[in-house]
């Protein structure tokens, strides 16, 4: 073991070469060769040859910074690290310089100036987690924070899963309403081998983004250019993806299909169940060039997630190590769920001159939902003998409370959005002008009928909030009722119509760069709800942002957005815990101002950056809410108003020459009020956040990457029971502490490959293995609220997640 950690952090510096090859050839957009086109580095130079060939040497271990300059053509700059002894093939095809160069300028610092953090799609690749894709990326960011690895739902600075926008291809995306766990999600909608663009901001964002009050997720599908399949499996499930464009690439279009099986966690958690998932998923993104000027796209999605889940028996250990204490469950019965999922978009683009583009976009969205379980629960909440000379040491010896429960639920929900939208985007001068429209149509049918009878020593405990029951001293002669009893049927139907114009501008004063946004949304929305009276609403957001680049020397950026943002509500938002439904239920708002600070710098002769963000919310007609897992339950009241404050801070560069990792620390505070009683913490008040993302090699084998993913989260609180008084119950859950640990070797790709046998057939071949929860840290996300009628004690046993779970990976390319 001790040699093992030695390879891996302390790796001898023993190469068989000294230097690496880079070649290539340089071509136009007409793929004609340019001659002399001036290469330099390392104080270093050449040019190119009369066919555009050019070939150096650069040393190994080192990053090195390579210029293509010519006096016609737009200037590129590429990096370049050798692991080992090597050939680079680079032949980049040169922009004439009468393509307008002040607009690359811009680009180039766009996105920082937007406050939008850029992810590396092969960061998104290679990242270890228990749900691999963009959010698992996501989590390592400072703001960004999810204590329960079997789902992909996060927070951002203080708000909940709901409050955040996420778009692919600038179409919104949606997921299921019912889903109350995170093991039943599956799959995330974002297929991770389909991405060509990633883009996320924590707050602050343009008026053309949506109504929500946290965060906004843009991801881009590729339209690709060549042939390409790769196929992924795993202990966890698989993928296929297949990619070719047609027809004089004129179509392109990319296939992606992904089963997954989270059977391998739930097996590590201290219930023991019988768990058969499937989750499946296929999607397809088309484009086809119809001619210069017009390009239509289609972009389909299709899930199913069948859960069927049967929990046999629970055992978990809780308390404090003077007063251990045992749960000790027997179940019978089983939960099956299922959440069908169709999507459909048809948009196009259409360039109507260089300076003028419309995009119009037609898009359905679908979900059928069914949970329905029937499961009964027998529980022993007993003191355990800690005494080290019993004979019974670490066994239950007395029992504080005994009794049973059943929970059962027939819960169905059919939801159907429809919607078209027009873009334009005008470019005057130094402007960029965007405005756009959409109609939303949505029709929500639920059925719900969910019920929870408790029963202790042969007692059924009566909700609390009932007449008084003096059971055992004085007998009761009422009705036996559910502790809990939710029974609904709902039928509702929005429309929407929003719309936003901004314009943005870059401009000079002074030799220093500044850049600025200015932007409104409006909203109307009208409810109906079980045919009864409707009701409208209207909410305007003005937004803003400026970013100034100054004329130093030191490479800074600093930036300020905020706005007035509103979230009307959706079908979740509109329905109390009774199920019933509250049209006149208004936007929740928010005051959100953000401040920050890009500082560019060169440590050990390898570029870094540190980011630095400061952010405030003053929040009011707050919808308050409680969370079980990954379900919300809203008060559908607007009874309350919050706020939220914190710093984010994220060190990101080449710790590692050639690749790209970083540390990132966030604090948040975030309080509310209801019904004007004080200030408490919101369920999402998760105090401090601190996250690595390390990728390494080995360099005298260089085919040998290690990557480690590290979360500490501060304990969130842990919830009430029902019907209790959120106010008397502000405990908190421990701190949420994990690593995992991957390690890959390439076989084959394209700097390692093979002429003949097996690995020949292949562009890629790749082995692995991930080691979950390393240091088996037990994290739990919320407490199971257990009670007898004997001592009417209350007890919040914390529901554990999952341990140390190792899976084998192996990745292939065609």
């Amino acid at each position: 073991m001790k040699q093992l950690i030695f390879i891996f952090f302390f790796p001898a510096l023993i190469f068989a070469q000294k230097t690496a090859t880079v070649k290539g050839r340089i071509t136009d957009r007409n793929n004609s060769p340019i001659e002399n086109v001036a290469i330099t580095y390392l104080s270093k130079g050449t040019t190119t040859d009369k066919n555009g060939n050019y070939e150096f040497s650069i040393p190994i271990r080192k990053t090195v910074t390579v210029t293509f300059s010519h006096v016609s053509f737009k200037t590129i700059v590429k990096k370049f690290t050798a692991r080992g002894s090597k050939t680079f093939n680079f032949s980049p095809k040169l922009k004439s310089l009468d393509e307008n160069l002040k607009e690359v300028i811009v680009k180039n610092r766009k996105k920082e100036a937007q406050g939008i953090t850029k992810i590396e799609t092969k960061q998104v690749k290679n990242l270890i987690g228990a749900n691999a894709g963009v959010e698992n990326v996501l989590m390592t960011l400072p703001g960004v924070s999810n204590n329960n690895e079997l789902s992909t739902q996060y927070n951002v600075r203080g708000g909940n899963f709901d409050e955040n926008l996420v778009y692919v291809n600038g179409i919104e995306i949606y997921r299921p309403f019912l889903i109350r766990s995170g093991q039943q999600e599956g799959l995330s909608f974002i297929n991770p081998h389909m991405i060509q663009n990633i883009n996320f901001s924590a707050g602050g964002f343009q008026a053309k983004y949506g109504d929500r009050l946290s965060s906004v997720l843009d991801i881009t599908y590729r339209k690709p250019k060549n042939f390409g399949a790769q196929i992924d499996l795993s202990l966890l499930g698989g993928s296929i993806t297949v990619e070719d464009s047609f027809l004089n690439n004129k179509l392109s279009a990319i296939l992606g299909v992904r089963y997954r099986d989270n059977s391998l966690f739930v097996n590590s958690k201290q219930t023991e169940v019988n768990f058969r998932p499937q989750f499946t998923d296929v999607q397809t993104y088309l484009s086809y060039s119809l001619s210069e000027k017009l390009t239509l796209n289609f972009l389909s999605n299709f899930s199913l997630n069948d859960y069927n889940y049967k929990p046999l028996t629970r055992r978990t250990r809780f308390g404090t190590i003077a007063n251990p204490l045992e749960l000790i469950v027997f179940y019978q019965g089983q939960e099956q769920d299922q959440f069908k999922t169709l999507f459909g978009a048809f948009s196009a683009d259409y360039v109507v001159n260089e300076n003028l583009k419309l995009t119009g976009t037609i898009s359905s969205f679908n979900t059928q939902e069914e949970e329905h379980f029937d499961i009964a629960a027998a529980y022993n909440i007993g003191e355990v003998d800690t005494n080290a000379g019993s004979e019974n040491f670490g066994e239950v010896e007395f029992s504080q409370g005994i009794g049973s429960q059943i929970n059962h639920a027939r819960n169905d929900l059919d939801a159907l959005i429809n919607a078209i939208q027009l873009r334009a985007t005008l470019k005057q001068g130094k402007n960029e002008w965007r405005a756009g429209i959409k109609y939303q149509k949505e029709n929500i049918k639920d059925r719900i009928n969910e019920w929870e009878v408790i029963d202790s020593l042969g007692f059924s405990v009566r909700p609390p909030h009932h007449s008084i029951n003096e059971q055992p001293y004085e007998p009761f002669t009422g009705p036996i009722e559910p502790y809990q009893n939710v029974r609904a049927r709902n039928n509702i139907d929005i429309q929407r119509v929003s719309g936003f114009a901004q314009v943005s501008r870059k401009t000079f004063i002074n030799n220093h760069q500044i850049w600025m946004n200015f932007g409104v949304r409006a909203h109307y929305w009208n409810v109906t709800a079980n045919s009864q009276a409707s009701q409208n609403h209207v909410v305007f957001s003005p937004r803003a942002q400026i970013a100034i680049k100054p004329d130093w020397e030191s490479d800074l950026l600093f930036r300020i957005s905020g706005g007035w943002y509103a979230q009307p509500p959706f079908y979740k938002e509109l329905r109390d815990y009774d199920g019933q439904i509250h049209p006149e239920v208004k936007a929740q708002q928010s005051i959100h101002i953000v401040a920050g600070n890009d500082y560019s710098f060169n440590l050990w002769n390898r570029p870094f950056k540190l980011t630095t963000e400061m952010y405030y919310k003053n929040l009011t007609d707050v919808n308050a809410y409680s969370i079980d897992n990954v379900r919300i339950r809203y008060r559908a009241d607007n009874a309350t108003k919050a706020y939220a404050y914190g710093l984010d801070v994220r060190l990101n560069g080449e710790f590692v020459p050639g690749s790209d990792s970083w540390i990132s620390f966030g604090y948040l505070k975030t309080e509310e009020n209801i019904d004007n009683r004080g200030y408490i913490a919101r369920p999402t008040d998760q105090r401090i956040k601190f996250g690595v993302l390390f990728q390494d090699y080995v360099p005298n084998l260089p085919d040998l990457k290690a990557y480690l993913n590290i979360v500490y989260n501060t304990g969130l609180p842990g919830g009430a029971p029902a019907y209790s008084d959120v106010y008397e119950f502000q405990n908190r859950l421990n701190d949420y502490k994990r690593a995992d640990l991957g390690v890959s070797y390439v076989l084959t790709d394209i700097n390692k490959p093979v002429s003949n046998g097996f690995l020949s057939q292949f562009k890629e071949f790749t082995i692995g293995l991930e080691l979950f929860n390393i240091f088996d840290v037990r994290n739990s996300i919320t407490n199971t609220w257990v009670r007898d009628a004997y001592s009417k004690r209350q007890y919040g046993i914390p529901n554990f997640m999952t341990g140390r779970v190792l899976n084998v990976k192996l990745g292939m390319k065609f």
